[in-house]
């Protein structure tokens, strides 16, 4: 249990379970979501307070996280004088879980100094069940002495808070998470699409290659609804294409090639023509299975 000062700015999908643990343990909980109605709806069932401006939700925290879309949502709550560094004090530490660019990572950082604040990239891993279960994967950018005085607030909702370096790090790490997610889909796809067309019976063939060196969490998760042709939960299709773009842009400027990676974010865009903006990422098997 703690009663440390915390906030939580973006209330989604992922932000609201995570800032709802952080209340379970016992911190002072005040969380910002641009839809008040959805911060009111979180303190009335956590206990927590709510604030109408991230600047307010920041004031007197000790730790703020944040966990918003991408890097221009991001900026437009963090600065401003209603956003997160007008809010917070000197020596607090500023907790970004949003996956987004390096390029912001090491922006705000910046920024952050200036206003004697401290600052981690943190992006999460483990989708919306990760966060519901306190189970998520968080890769961390920043000074060891700020990840060590900050690891155990926020590793009440993870099964793993490790440090990869400096600010950006954990962005790049994050990068380095969704080019193997997106290969490992695609892959998945193309197995599972072949067995229907050879006649098996996909589940048992699941079954069977889980046991072996196919397993993949995609595969353990994802495998059945794929056959069942099931894509209205999960980790949206809008959401990979964004972090691809990412990865993308980052490969770019540090002359990495990734031209599976480029090939999927292609497959990717044909789902969201199809009207999958919102499906699971495992419906990349849809080209496949209905061409």
């Amino acid at each position: 249990m703690s009663n440390i000062k915390t906030a939580f700015i973006g209330l989604g999908v992922m932000g609201s379970p995570m800032a709802g643990y952080m209340a379970k343990d016992g911190q002072d909980v005040t969380v910002y979501n641009r839809t008040t109605a959805k911060a009111e709806a979180w303190a009335n069932e956590y206990g927590g307070k709510f604030a109408d401006t991230p600047a307010k939700a920041a004031e007197g925290a000790d730790v703020v996280c944040a966990c918003v879309g991408n890097d221009d949502d991001l900026r437009s709550v963090t600065y401003g004088e209603n956003g997160i560094l007008a809010g917070m004090k000197q020596g607090a530490v500023f907790v970004d879980h949003t996956t987004a660019s390096a390029i912001v990572a090491r922006e705000i950082n910046e920024e952050a100094k200036k206003a004697g604040i401290h600052f981690l990239d943190a992006p999460v891993s483990g989708g919306q069940a990760g966060a519901e279960n306190g189970a998520l994967t968080i890769m961390v950018g920043g000074e060891q002495d700020v990840f060590d005085r900050i690891k155990p607030t926020i590793e009440v909702y993870a099964k793993a808070v490790t440090l990869m370096g400096e600010v950006g790090a954990g962005q790049l790490t994050k990068m380095v998470n969704q080019i193997c997610i997106a290969g490992l889909v695609q892959g998945l796809s193309e197995g599972l699409n072949f067995a229907a067309k050879a006649n098996l019976d996909t589940k048992i063939v699941l079954d069977v290659i889980s046991k072996g060196a196919a397993q993949s969490w995609q595969m353990d998760n994802r495998g059945e609804t794929m056959c069942n042709d099931e894509f209205d939960f999960g980790f949206a299709v809008d959401w990979m294409r964004k972090d691809l773009n990412i990865c993308l842009d980052e490969a770019e400027q540090n002359g990495a090639r990734l031209p599976v990676t480029a090939l999927v974010n292609q497959f990717y865009g044909s789902i969201q023509a199809r009207g999958g903006n919102r499906w699971d990422t495992s419906s990349l098997i849809r080209l496949l299975s209905k061409p």
